[in-house]
């Protein structure tokens, strides 16, 4: 695990570039070298074009793979079909499954990277194939959301029901340079400019919108033409370059769509709403037993609380990227075993996340520093009933970006 977040603010442009759009640059600035460096360490590489093809091969499997369905229940198991033979046996499909639609998609291409009889002889292609699904979830959260759950339960079980290991860490930028000797990279003064993302701006007309749009990509381009020149070597191509910097950029891209959302009804709240008393009938007060509230908050009370949780919700949505490989070394501990459970929420694996727990318990001090009071517990819920395991966790709050915040900042955005 790690502490060391991403910065959460963006550089000031330089007036070199005052008359360009509003763009998402928390990698450049004065201390953009630094700000790479570590924030290189928690961002995935890219899935590239070959890599998508193992990645349509592992979503095919996972689909009709009843994994969880099997072994993920309370009752059902004899003396000769127990817990361990049903993961053996699940397991034992699911590789099947993978190798037969590799071979099926090209008979020479899968006897090729097939290197034997038993799953055994072919681990580094499960590791891969297993890695680039998760790396891809990590940076699409609305994609596999029917089989990215059972794609982590799996990868729990392996190390009790097989004899070899298929876990692999996330390649990121940092880790994928570092391969190719190419870590002065980061280092690059125009390391901001050419990974930048532009806002979307809601506000001016489409063609002074579009004209904005040609002027980043015109710095970008001059950005990466610079970059690929200084740093270009035998074991660093063009491509890997280009790879890392789309990868870096990806991670701009990501602040402004699931960030963005959150910044907006900040300034919506602070914007149409007194913080110490209501105007007209824009109250916030809550009574409870009154149209479903479940507590009484004072206007101004809900107020702050409704803006500490929004802030809240900004810093892990900043810092997804990290949160989320840390919620996976957490759940892929094997000094850390669930116990399955009712939670009252159904079956569920019930598991410690210290790794979050503790980056949460930061991100919530910073929080609670910066907004000077608090309303409420400061209660992190992992490993219980409320929120069973860092997988659980996760879910959460890629529901709030996604499916709440987006939604609501597009309706408003049309309203």
């Amino acid at each position: 695990g790690g502490d060391t977040p991403v910065a959460d603010d963006e550089e000031e442009e330089p007036a070199s570039r005052r008359g360009m759009p509003g763009v998402v640059n928390t990698l450049g600035g004065k201390e953009g070298s630094t700000r790479a460096l570590e924030g290189a360490k928690w961002i995935p590489v890219r899935v590239s074009g070959e890599e998508r093809t193992y990645l349509k091969l592992l979503e095919g499997a996972l689909d009709v793979s009843e994994y969880t369905d099997n072994v993920d229940v309370t009752r059902g198991f004899s003396f000769r079909n127990n817990k361990l033979e049903t993961m053996k046996a699940e397991l034992a499909d699911l590789f099947q499954l993978l190798s037969g639609l590799l071979v099926a998609g090209s008979y020479k291409d899968g006897i090729n990277l097939l290197n034997g009889t038993s799953f055994e002889d072919n681990q580094r292609f499960f590791q891969k194939v297993l890695e680039i699904g998760r790396r891809f979830k990590i940076t699409n959260p609305d994609k596999m959301r029917s089989t990215y759950g059972k794609l982590i339960y799996v990868l729990q079980d392996t190390p009790q029901s097989l004899s070899f290991s298929v876990k692999k860490d996330i390649l990121t930028v940092h880790s994928f340079l570092e391969s190719k000797s190419g870590l002065s990279l980061l280092s690059d003064p125009d390391i901001g400019p050419a990974t930048m993302a532009v806002k979307n701006d809601r506000t001016s007309s489409s063609e002074s919108n579009r004209k904005a749009i040609d002027m980043v990509i015109a710095e970008k381009r001059r950005a990466t033409q610079e970059i690929v020149s200084r740093h270009s070597s035998d074991t660093l191509s063009k491509g890997d370059i280009e790879l890392a910097l789309s990868s870096l950029g990806d991670f701009n891209a990501h602040v402004e769509f699931n960030r963005g959302p959150v910044d907006a009804m900040i300034h919506l709240l602070e914007t149409h709403f007194d913080p110490n008393a209501p105007e007209d009938r824009f109250s916030l007060e809550l009574s409870q037993g009154m149209g479903g509230s479940k507590l009484s908050h004072s206007h101004s009370t809900h107020y702050t609380f409704v803006l500490q949780s929004l802030h809240l919700w900004r810093e892990i949505a900043h810092d997804m990227f990290r949160l989320w490989i840390l919620a996976e070394e957490d759940l892929l501990d094997e000094r850390s075993p669930y116990r399955l459970m009712n939670t009252g929420q159904g079956m569920n694996r019930v598991q410690n996340a210290p790794l979050i727990a503790r980056a949460m318990h930061d991100t919530l001090s910073k929080v609670q520093r910066k907004m000077g009071s608090w309303v409420g517990l400061s209660v992190v819920h992992l490993g219980d009933r409320d929120v069973p395991n860092a997988l659980v966790f996760i879910d959460k709050y890629t529901q709030v970006m996604w499916r709440l915040l987006v939604d609501m900042r597009s309706s408003l955005s049309t309203s």
